[in-house]
């Protein structure tokens, strides 16, 4: 497939689509003609998989299609792209669930397991956890020559979908098969931020070598991945791949005018304040705290038995940007502390705009550990810190007492770098 095919749906598809997706735009940026011209105030957002649809599909057609994708894989009137296409008459072959599942039922951790859509009659293979050899087999099985890749990406390291797309990229390198990306914003906004990955700590969180908060969409990491990972990997880089771009996305568009309509990713992400503070907040779960599961507020409200009101003074006393800590009060339903009361905090955004998430849980940690013994590792000695930030240093430096701007400026190197490495395959305009 030829790549001009993008310019023909920029040319015939983007007023269409723009028509469709204009009712789910922020009001205020969306009836201010100076809207364009304010950081995060962007105007009409076109998802990839919009300006696709608003071509009727025409990059597929001949193809017989495998689809990645989850409940976010809709187009502005919130239908399915796999319903979709299946009623435009796509060749849809397959389509592959990622962790939580197609119809994302599943909670962290589990998958929905293989079936056929009752809807469209297709097979939907159940993908979490497959390695590349397994993808080669489902691809294989299902006779699909072209990949498409629709999800929402939350902007951390940690969030697994980026390695489904990862893997699907591996078995796509080995097939031949054509790769499709239909890009979203990353809705935290593009720049980077915090350590990356080291060698030796590489696990179902973090396969590659990519900075905790990214700071790109995911149709930017797959022409990354593309151009640097699979040859790294022994692999030929994928001869067709296309990315379906946003249009009218900046990497400076963060907060809620960055999300019009917040499709929950995984049952753990309803809110986009959620997404905001999880490259952060996240790092609980290296802990014996609660991170929110079993809560309404996952990644916001973070505690254990044994806190009291001393942790959001002490937050508070710090005047991190963007955010305010209220002493909190909760009973997990599941996950760690179940059933048990926790004294913490909640943290409320106040500017999304101005939120260092790492700067947030780094803060948080510090003072967690600072104030209460009670407070350690969920068991396995700060392992499974490692495999969230990267590697053995920041649970080293925790244990030894550091505060949190040395903590924070011990990756400024290495994030640096990765700026510097990942620069060549943006696609969106924006201040990294």
């Amino acid at each position: 497939m030829a790549l001009d095919r993008r310019k023909l749906l920029h040319a015939s598809g983007l007023a269409a689509a723009a028509a469709v997706v204009a009712p789910f735009a922020p009001g205020a940026a969306a009836n201010n003609p100076n809207a364009q011209n304010r950081p995060g105030k962007p105007g009409v957002l076109v998802n990839g998989a919009d300006v696709a649809a608003a071509d009727n599909w025409s990059i597929f057609a001949g193809r017989k299609v495998g689809i990645i994708t989850n409940p976010t894989g809709v187009l502005a009137n919130f239908r399915s792209i796999v319903d979709d296409m299946a009623a435009k008459g796509v060749d849809v072959r397959a389509v592959f669930g990622p962790e939580h599942g197609f119809r994302g039922t599943a909670q962290d951790g589990a998958s929905e397991g293989t079936s056929v859509d009752p809807r469209t009659g297709i097979t939907v293979y159940d993908s979490y956890g497959a390695n590349v050899a397994a993808y080669v087999g489902f691809f294989k099985a299902s006779g699909v020559d072209t990949i498409c890749f629709d999800i929402q990406d939350v902007g951390a390291r940690f969030y697994t979908y980026i390695w489904t797309m990862w893997g699907a990229m591996q078995a796509a390198s080995q097939t031949g098969a054509t790769f499709v990306v239909l890009d979203r914003p990353n809705p935290i906004g593009g720049q980077a931020r915090g350590p990356v990955l080291q060698k030796g700590f590489e696990s179902g969180v973090g396969q590659l070598g990519i900075a905790l908060q990214h700071g790109m969409t995911v149709g930017e990491l797959a022409k990354y991945f593309n151009a640097v990972h699979l040859p790294a990997a022994g692999l030929t880089p994928i001869q067709d791949l296309q990315v379906v771009e946003v249009q009218g996305w900046r990497r400076d568009m963060t907060g809620p005018d960055n999300r019009a309509a917040w499709i929950l990713p995984s049952p753990n992400m309803p809110t986009p304040e959620t997404a905001t503070l999880y490259p952060g907040t996240a790092l609980f779960e290296a802990t014996n705290m609660s991170e929110g599961r079993g809560t309404t507020r996952p990644f916001e409200l973070i505690g254990a038995p044994y806190v009291d009101y001393r942790w959001a003074e002490a937050l508070n006393s710090k005047g991190l940007a963007g955010v305010t800590f209220r002493e909190a009060y909760f009973q997990p339903t599941l996950s760690k502390n179940q059933g048990v009361i926790c004294g913490g905090v909640q943290v409320h955004i106040t500017d999304p705009t101005r939120v260092e998430a790492l700067e947030v849980g780094t803060h948080m940690l510090v003072e967690a550990k600072r104030l209460y013994p009670g407070f350690g590792w969920r068991g396995d000695g700060g392992r499974w810190m490692g495999l969230l930030s990267g590697s053995a240093r920041f649970a080293q430096q925790l244990d030894a007492g550091a505060d949190a701007r040395t903590i924070m400026d011990s990756w400024r190197s290495e994030l640096d770098q990765f700026v510097r490495d990942t620069r060549g395959y943006l696609l969106y305009n924006g201040k990294r």
